[in-house]
């Protein structure tokens, strides 16, 4: 469609109409973003990166979650950065790789739904969400060059089939549906394990968190990139339930409780 205020622009992309009016704003000008020659001449830069989110499914729709920790080479950059956000009433997004680029594009992915649908007055369907967050990680391809890798988590609940549904990206924006669970960052492979090791189908809510939080606790527990429970602090992991109700954050009493659970075993089997 075209818009009356916008009469040099058709359609109903948030994205494509920074990416063409105002490209120094975008991920992208016109499907690729040109690298500016005073940063190719700066050379690798230090970023906060290394993490893990993970997200599985369980009879009523979908958990995603992910620890707390950014780091910057060998330091501890924060203890308490978000991971998981909320897209949509339906859908979520973790992310992995250089922090700020990854917020960013959360957060650009926010706007360009609520953008779409406003204009079109229906929302995006879970299957064009998940395209158009391909075609924003696709966007960001000429900055991985430059150290700067954005690595999204997406989750979302299918009214259409009536289930939750995960899918994982590559750093071209290839799009990969993921059955029943999948995790990614430095802990990645830890947590993975895990859930291969637990996973069944049709979990309980309650033990799909225990099952997300226990996988990030084994990842962190192998993995300097990853934060786990932080008892003196006070900080958890964070996580999100998806269902046909929408998107609820998992309380603090709650990840509180279950990690003390978690590490309660753990000691159970190491005395």
């Amino acid at each position: 469609m075209k818009l009356p205020y916008l009469p040099d622009h058709d359609g109903s992309s948030f994205f494509d109409f920074v990416s063409i009016h105002h490209p120094e704003l975008a991920l992208r000008s016109h499907g690729m973003a040109a690298v500016p020659d005073q940063v190719r001449a700066v050379g690798p830069v230090a970023v906060p990166s290394a993490t893990t989110v993970l997200a599985l499914k369980y009879q009523q729709g979908v958990v995603i979650a992910g620890d707390r920790r950014a780091t910057e080479g060998f330091q501890i950059a924060d203890r308490r950065i978000e991971k998981v956000f909320k897209i949509d009433d339906w859908s979520a997004m973790a992310i992995a790789g250089a922090a700020g680029p990854c917020i960013e594009m959360a957060k650009l992915f926010q706007t360009e739904l609520e953008h779409y649908e406003k204009l079109e007055g229906v929302p995006l369907s879970c299957e064009g969400k998940a395209n158009k967050l391909g075609q924003m990680v696709k966007a960001n391809l000429p900055m991985v060059f430059q150290g700067l890798v954005v690595m999204p988590l997406y989750v979302g609940y299918d009214v259409k089939r009536g289930e939750g549904r995960i899918f994982k990206y590559d750093i071209t924006g290839g799009r990969y549906e993921e059955s029943d669970y999948h995790a990614i960052g430095s802990g990645g492979k830890d947590a993975r394990n895990t859930m291969r090791e637990h996973f069944k189908r049709h979990l309980s809510e309650g033990d799909a968190i225990k099952l997300a939080l226990l996988a990030l606790y084994n990842a962190a527990d192998d993995d300097v990139g990853t934060g786990g429970p932080d008892l003196v602090r006070g900080i958890y992991p964070t996580a999100k339930v998806v269902t046909a109700q929408g998107i609820a954050d998992v309380s603090d009493d709650t990840l509180r409780a279950v990690c003390n659970d978690v590490m309660a075993a753990r000691r159970s089997r190491e005395t």
